[in-house]
């Protein structure tokens, strides 16, 4: 059986955590402490230079507009300096780390400032959508130091999986998914579900045992049955929202019951179908990899299915330009880590991203959903992507 290729996550430190390797991720695999040498492929020599060219002037903007207290675009949440954070330490010449760059010790003390004692990493809002993030910012530092702040948010995190309905019962489509993080959470949905995976699935070295935490780890089984609740595969899901039409079969909807791009009513029986859509089939594959689901599985091979089909750069699939560069950013990880996307996804991509990028050297969404008209965050996304695609086409 084919093995997963290795989802280069904003950075090459990763290159130990997925215990499968395709062999081209093996070949190209840099030391960790040490500036990556990536084996150059004939014909992307001259694009990769126009990459790490973009990704330079996004380096220069993100720089220029961090808030002398350390933070970027906003103190109340801190998960928008992790991205910043993370993508500056991906820096494919890795300059920032290597200088002891004084941005990043300002935004790690920023985000340190707001750890708490029940582990997460927040100021008062959306917990699991900081905390994951704060703690793959503090992974990609690679400094033991962070070690046991990355555990307590490991063990937050693992607190708030959903079990709904009966304790350790699978018995709502929401058990074994992430919501906001509150005590308040009604559902799971596929976002923060995404963002906890990913942040569990790369710290994984460092699970613990400690009453009551789970041992540090998810319940990974519950997680995927919370997965496949959202994918319109009657096969696997029988909730009733789900679509008949082959155009939605193997896409991922937002969660059971609601998808961001509408459903379509049938005017004689009245049923409700939800559409699938691109940025949260992208999210489902990556959730599935990351739960160690194999290529043949056939929950991965209808979204990987639904996704071919759907595949463009034009817009985010049944959201328009809704969410486009959040799109971009979790197709760049999917595609990278699935091995799934047409022949020249990578150079397409990257000529769209570059071509979209500002003069100032930000990027930014004229369609403002999602915080998509924020220049920092959408900037993070596509300095994310740029990095993991110019590591990719030098595979």
């Amino acid at each position: 059986m084919a093995s997963w290729a290795f989802p280069w996550v904003s950075v090459w430190l990763f290159a130990n955590a997925h215990p499968a390797f395709s062999a081209e991720a093996e070949r190209t695999k840099p030391s960790l402490g040490k500036s990556p040498v990536v084996l150059q492929a004939p014909g992307n020599e001259s694009l990769r230079h126009e990459i790490q060219r973009a990704i330079d002037r996004g380096f220069s903007w993100l720089t220029a507009n961090q808030n002398s207290n350390g933070w970027w675009q906003t103190p109340d949440h801190p998960a928008v300096t992790g991205l910043a954070l993370m993508a500056l330490n991906g820096d494919p010449m890795d300059r920032y780390r290597a200088r002891e760059n004084p941005e990043l010790k300002r935004a790690y003390a920023f985000v340190l400032n707001h750890v708490k004692p029940n582990g997460s990493i927040c100021v008062t809002n959306l917990p699991t959508y900081n905390t994951a993030i704060c703690l793959m910012a503090l992974l990609v530092a690679r400094d033991s130091q962070y070690d046991a702040i990355i555990r307590q948010a490991r063990n937050f995190l693992a607190g708030v999986q959903h079990d709904f309905g009966e304790k350790g019962k699978l018995d709502t489509p929401f058990d074994g998914g992430f919501g906001y993080g509150l005590s308040s959470d009604k559902v799971s949905d596929m976002s923060n579900t995404l963002l906890a995976l990913e942040a569990m699935y790369h710290s994984k070295r460092l699970t613990i045992d400690q009453p009551g935490s789970n041992g540090g780890d998810l319940d990974w089984k519950a997680a995927i049955h919370f997965l496949q609740s959202c994918q319109n595969l009657a096969s696997h899901n029988k909730e009733a929202w789900v679509s008949t039409d082959p155009k939605d079969r193997g896409g991922f909807v937002y969660h059971a019951g609601r998808s961001n791009a509408g459903g379509v009513t049938n005017a004689t029986t009245g049923h409700v179908a939800l559409r699938s859509y691109g940025s949260i089939s992208y999210a489902g594959l990556l959730s599935y990899i990351y739960a160690d689901l194999k290529h043949d599985d056939p929950r991965v091979q209808a979204v990987t299915d639904w996704l071919k089909t759907n595949y463009t750069l034009d817009e985010n699939p049944g959201m328009g330009q809704a969410g486009l560069f959040y799109y971009f950013h979790t197709m760049t990880k999917a595609l990278t880590a699935s091995g799934a996307g047409p022949a020249n996804w990578r150079q397409e991509l990257a000529l769209k991203l570059i071509q979209l990028q500002q003069r100032d050297g930000s990027w930014a969404n004229e369609n403002a959903r999602w915080w998509e008209k924020e220049p920092v965050l959408v900037t993070c996304y596509a300095l994310l992507s740029l990095e993991m695609l110019w590591h990719g086409l030098g595979a």
